[in-house]
């Protein structure tokens, strides 16, 4: 099932998909200059709802705020809305009580391990597609739930950022390499990769049951 959905209290607009039965969800956080819409998302939410994962996406800022830099690239703002949004989707019928992942892509990957550490035992896992983890390095140390970063081996300058900020993680934790990708993972079966080490990280950490 699909629903277009509103977050409260500031009315942040959402996609919900859930397949019948799943006992897992997994809320996105995209990147700067991204959206909802993020086409490399969706095609990972809809992979992970074939296996019988709910997914959530959603804007993190409103359309008014879409232009101002300052809050685009404030990390620490990101988080706690990534935060509230999982609050608020803990009180739905539909939503709470599932076990909960989150996947972050570039910036978002930042605020998604901030809303994380925020968050405690709640996220059961954390997967990151190029992302920034050097963004939030002041909460890795005290973020325990299970934490895949995969980057692409021709993202040079991230993949050392990654490196360094997996030293920092204190939980189950794990870097994948995907050979050839460039930040955005556009070449051929690159993005495809990404999905299945995600897929296969939240069946592990988020007793997901697969379809």
């Amino acid at each position: 099932m699909k629903s277009n959905i509103s977050i409260e209290p500031l009315g942040l607009p959402g996609i919900l998909q859930w397949p019948e039965r799943a006992n897992a969800l997994v809320v996105f956080a995209h990147g700067s200059g991204s959206s909802r819409f993020s086409p490399r998302n969706l095609q990972v939410a809809d992979a992970l709802n074939a296996r019988g994962m709910a997914t959530f996406l959603f804007d993190l800022l409103r359309a008014d705020e879409e232009g101002d830099r300052a809050k685009v690239f404030d990390i620490p703002l990101l988080g706690k809305r990534l935060a509230d949004a999982v609050r608020w989707l803990d009180e739905e019928k539909e939503t709470g009580g599932l076990h909960l992942g989150f996947f972050g892509a570039s910036t978002g990957a930042a605020a998604a391990l901030i809303a994380a550490a925020e968050l405690g035992k709640q996220v059961e896992a954390v997967v990151s597609r190029g992302g920034r983890p050097d963004l939030a390095m002041e909460v890795l140390s005290n973020l325990h739930a299970p934490t895949l970063l995969i980057v692409g081996g021709a993202d040079t300058e991230v993949l050392a950022l990654n490196q360094a900020a997996l030293a920092r993680l204190k939980g189950p934790k794990s870097l994948k390499i995907v050979p050839g990708a460039s930040h955005l993972f556009s070449e051929p079966d690159a993005l495809e990769q990404v999905i299945d080490h995600a897929a296969t990280w939240f069946e592990r950490y988020l007793a997901a049951e697969t379809a």
